[in-house]
């Protein structure tokens, strides 16, 4: 690998220049960070199995979380399903779903147990 080459900007601000090759290179660095990601999942959801609640989040589920999907988001992605869809079939509003997906508003007991109805999994996994 060569010297990187170092540019100062008029604010101060150091950018470093590399071959496309040296690029590349860092990138493919990278790419085991998923691995570790399913890695991380599986073995917590093998632990959580082992502890006997019989109720695992899947693993793509937990690799979602792990990527910063809510729970609720990542169990909608999961069951491949919009939030218009369950709008529609639940009478939730969208923008309601949303805030509830981002965190900016919680969930009654009644909403969430129509979601975990919907989604087809225990209302444990979105509360």
């Amino acid at each position: 690998m060569n010297a990187p080459q170092i540019i100062k900007t008029a604010s101060g601000e150091e950018l470093v220049v590399l071959t496309k090759a040296e690029y590349e290179a860092l990138l493919h660095g990278f790419v085991g960070d998923d691995e570790d990601a399913e890695d991380v999942a599986i073995y917590d959801a093998r632990k959580a199995d082992m502890e006997g609640s019989g109720e695992v989040l899947p693993t793509e589920v937990s690799v979602a979380i792990l990527r910063g999907d809510s729970r609720l988001k990542a169990i909608r992605n999961w069951r491949d399903v919009t939030q218009m869809e369950i709008a529609t079939q639940t009478n939730i509003g969208q923008g309601y779903l949303s805030d509830l997906e981002s965190g900016r508003r919680k969930g009654t007991p009644e909403t969430l147990k129509l979601l975990a109805e919907f989604l087809d999994v225990p209302v444990k996994w979105i509360s």
